[in-house]
């Protein structure tokens, strides 16, 4: 099946009311299963309803967890977390509290990590410097025989925890489809973020061609799957089909009829073509 075909059927079935937004389907259509929402890095598409999707989340751990920050002021110890509402300063008393109760992860000015990501149905917990979470330590627990006597271990300090759990919370309404940035903006209040990324020093690493083209949010010939979700975010649609030769190739489709879309064909994971159709292509091809 051609591209321009393709993108007939899909018109064909999103006309007829047909249910055609997948995340990954064959040449043929009834493969179908739902869609993955399209954001980028640098942009937030919100879904029908707003609410976060799984795909926004791949994309949040990716850019996010990992990033190291300067902590802004002092961020409180242990898992409990540390609740940032949306909307609302943070409460001087509350944080004098959690940082007496629980003490402090890193003080104003020091360098922390972002080291994991969970998502709520209302809030987003950013874990700092292993989250609070306490490590096993096998010398801890180790006694030392002497005779028919055991003398624990001379240095039986358990070992604390060294991070802590910062909350995002968006009180009674869904987490949004958001992007890093406006995540990142959120934590502000605790945590600054360099300029350059770790995000961003990839793509510097990247040619010159594919560093243009996420900029201009566009796919380009030789990109691999990581650059096109950075120019592009996940696709509205996947296709899998395979030529005369028996080579197999993937579609990703952006944007769905009757507006025009993005066909980005990979072999593998390189691009080897990009096209653009609209509703008029489909309409000669019908001729």
């Amino acid at each position: 099946m051609s591209l321009r075909a393709a993108y007939a059927l899909t018109a064909a079935l999103v006309l007829s009311g047909a249910v055609i937004s997948a995340d990954y389907a064959t040449a043929a259509p009834q493969a179908v299963v739902p869609q993955a929402s399209s954001v980028s890095p640098a942009d937030q598409t919100a879904g029908p309803s707003g609410r976060i999707t799984a795909g926004t989340e791949i994309l949040l751990v990716r850019y996010v967890d990992g990033e190291f920050a300067k902590a802004a002021r002092a961020i409180p110890a242990g898992r409990k977390g540390f609740k940032i509402r949306i909307g609302k300063p943070v409460d001087p008393q509350d944080l004098s509290d959690a940082l007496r109760l629980y003490g402090t992860v890193a003080n104003a000015g020091d360098s922390v990590q972002i080291t994991r990501l969970d998502f709520d149905a209302h809030t987003i917990r950013v874990e700092i410097n292993g989250g609070g979470r306490k490590h096993f330590n096998w010398r801890q627990h180790l006694q030392i025989g002497m005779g028919n006597m055991a003398t624990p271990d001379p240095n039986p300090n358990p070992q604390q925890p060294t991070g802590g759990v910062l909350v995002v919370d968006f009180g009674h309404e869904d987490v949004p489809n958001i992007s890093a940035d406006a995540l990142k903006q959120y934590l502000a209040p605790f945590l600054e973020f360099s300029k350059h990324s770790a995000a961003v020093n990839w793509v510097d690493t990247l040619p010159p061609k594919f560093q243009q083209g996420i900029k201009q949010h566009q796919a380009v010939v030789g990109m691999n799957r990581d650059m096109v979700i950075a120019a592009m975010g996940l696709p509205d649609k996947k296709v899998r089909q395979w030529d005369p030769e028996g080579q197999e190739t993937v579609d990703w489709i952006y944007g769905l009829p009757p507006s025009p879309s993005t066909f980005v064909t990979f072999v593998g994971e390189t691009v080897i073509r990009v096209k653009q159709y609209s509703m008029e292509d489909a309409s000669m091809d019908s001729r």
